[in-house]
């Protein structure tokens, strides 16, 4: 599905893609290599898997059309985050990156009414592996 920002994103779903969408965009403009995109294994999904330097990235990218509920980074709770490291223990044992420093990233995208990218937030680092 194509988001061209004439309309409002009716469903959680769509709010997910156009977050995801402008995060890989974002992302590679900044240097990272998209590897991946929703990753999935019997774990858990990841939504981006990047290489930036010497890194192995597993992004989770949040998106957001207000902040009522908390920010998106907010929404990375620590039972997801164990999710994602996994998922990411998984990928690095099946592809070969276990030797690579690993690093958990999010993005937080925040979208207005009436459904354009306002504000992309990236935060390197957001959480570690035992948290």
């Amino acid at each position: 599905m194509l988001w061209r920002g004439r309309r409002k994103a009716k469903t959680k779903r769509e709010l997910a893609i156009i977050g995801e969408d402008h995060a890989a965009r974002y992302l590679t403009s900044r240097g990272y290599r998209i590897l991946e995109r929703n990753y999935r294994a019997s774990r858990g999904e990841v939504d981006i898997i990047a290489e930036r330097g010497d890194a192995l990235c597993f992004i989770e990218v949040k998106a957001r059309s207000s902040a009522e509920y908390g920010t998106p980074l907010e929404a990375v709770t620590p039972w997801k985050q164990r999710r994602i490291a996994s998922v990411a223990a998984h990928y690095a044992s099946t592809k070969g990156g276990r030797e690579r420093i690993t690093r958990f990233d999010v993005v937080e995208v925040f979208i207005t009414p009436n459904g354009r990218v306002d504000t992309v937030n990236l935060i390197e680092g957001a959480f570690h592996a035992n948290s």
